[in-house]
């Protein structure tokens, strides 16, 4: 288990406002405070989920901004705030308890975080925080467990620290979002299809090659009555499947980015945040591969043998 919770914490920011035009909030907002350098990587955070640069880039502007906030797109939109416009938090002092003006400057967007609500929500340098309110108290703690025993994990979390804070793990989530009449899960539907996929694939490889090799038998066989050797067919066959299975592997690759390209597009909307790139199944890819290559070698491999029959049989049965 790699605990990131050394990275972010929470407070909540209440009656924000920013001096370029006096607008003023009574909004309360969560304001999460992160190391810059360790962030990124930590909290895997996506390119999508910040607005006018990556997510490295981001953070480097923000840390390189001690007073830096990054805010919601719909708080730029609705406010008109500029880079560099002063933005005022007020945040409770960690001794007196009572609230104080804590003065910031808008440096970018935000549309995403961890853990954070949809558009109302402040990303600020947690040592900055720390310093204006007088306490590096951490509200909110991530635990990455690597996708391995998260409700053991989670449980023994809830043994350590009683009832003082709430534990909420993924699997519980996933079953709560699950259980929605709108929630559809495709992981079932996805192994099956997938399996079908392989299938396929060793019938579409190995058993259409070896179908279309033996209807040439009587090519073989006049072949070899002509002097050819079994070196000869063998590198006939073998330059015929791998052509075809070069040509198809190509093609292949080709139309499944094209097909998946354009989903990720048409679906675009329903994903939030919406993927950097295509996700990349590369031990699925990998096992196709091998099993196309391997039907196709067992083709070949049986037509050779079917070749080096006597010609004259060969003639005889056709």
């Amino acid at each position: 288990m790699k605990s990131q919770t050394h990275n972010w914490f929470g407070r909540s920011a209440r009656n924000w406002r920013f001096t370029r035009s006096g607008a003023r909030g009574a909004d309360l907002q969560d304001l999460y405070g992160v190391n810059t350098p360790t962030i990124v990587k930590a909290g895997r955070l996506q390119n999508g989920y910040f607005q006018g640069g990556t997510a490295n880039e981001l953070m480097t502007t923000l840390g390189s901004t001690p007073d830096g906030l990054l805010v919601s797109a719909e708080t730029v939109h609705d406010f008109q705030l500029l880079p560099g416009d002063a933005i005022t938090l007020r945040l409770q002092n960690g001794k007196t308890k009572q609230y104080v003006d804590v003065p910031f400057h808008y440096v970018g967007v935000a549309k995403e975080f961890p853990t954070a609500p949809h558009d109302s929500f402040l990303l600020a340098n947690a040592s900055y925080i720390a310093k204006m309110t007088g306490s590096d108290t951490v509200g909110v703690f991530l635990v990455d467990t690597g996708g391995n025993n998260i409700t053991t994990v989670a449980d023994t979390i809830r043994k350590h620290i009683g009832t003082t804070a709430t534990v909420t793990d993924l699997a519980s989530s996933r079953t709560l979002v699950g259980s929605s009449l709108t929630a559809v899960d495709l992981h079932g539907l996805t192994q099956v299809e997938l399996g079908f996929a392989l299938a396929l694939a060793a019938a579409a490889t190995g058993l259409t090659l070896w179908l279309g090799l033996a209807e040439r038998r009587r090519t073989f066989a006049i072949a070899t009555a002509l002097g050819a050797n079994r070196s000869q067919l063998g590198a006939f066959v073998w330059a015929e499947a791998g052509a075809i299975t070069i040509a198809g592997l190509v093609t292949g690759t080709a139309t499944a980015w094209a097909l998946s390209t354009m989903l990720v597009k048409v679906l675009h909307g329903v994903f939030d945040p919406a993927p950097e790139a295509l996700a990349v199944p590369w031990p699925y890819l990998g096992t196709i591969l091998a099993i196309t290559i391997g039907a196709t070698a067992i083709a070949a491999i049986a037509t050779i043998r079917s070749a080096r029959a006597p010609h004259l049989e060969l003639l005889r049965a056709l």
